[in-house]
């Protein structure tokens, strides 16, 4: 049976509609996600745009998570040299630069961490 093209356009757009409230909902459930983990990490808030932001925070997530897997747990890091490398991720506070490295390799990170410039740095301590 072959569907009008009416028809056709109403179910693509109810498709269209479901996959948009799907992914709405998921990347709320990926910030909540993200900010949790932001908190119990201790790392600093991140400068930027409101969306830059919310952005970047998923995206520091999925980076450092990433990067521990493929260091620590898969890799030769050990947790000391880890702690090392998340101190310094703590010191980078622009969003954009954690945006800029969310297609990064894993193995990469440690490299990117000492690249990054003093406009990706705040220039006093957020925790005064």
């Amino acid at each position: 049976m072959q569907r009008s093209t009416d028809c056709w356009r109403a179910a693509k757009e109810g498709d269209e509609q479901d996959k948009a409230a799907w992914l709405e909902a998921k990347r709320a459930e990926e910030q909540a996600e993200s900010e949790a983990w932001s908190e119990q990490y201790r790392m600093a808030p991140l400068e930027g745009s409101e969306r830059a932001v919310a952005w970047g925070v998923r995206c520091r997530h999925q980076v450092l998570a990433a990067a521990y897997t493929a260091l620590v747990l898969e890799g030769e890091t050990s947790e000391t040299e880890w702690v090392a490398i998340e101190e310094t991720a703590r010191t980078i506070t622009r969003a954009g630069w954690w945006i800029d490295q969310r297609s990064s390799e894993p193995g990469d990170l440690t490299e990117l961490l000492q690249a990054a410039t003093e406009t990706d740095r705040p220039t006093e301590d957020p925790y005064l």
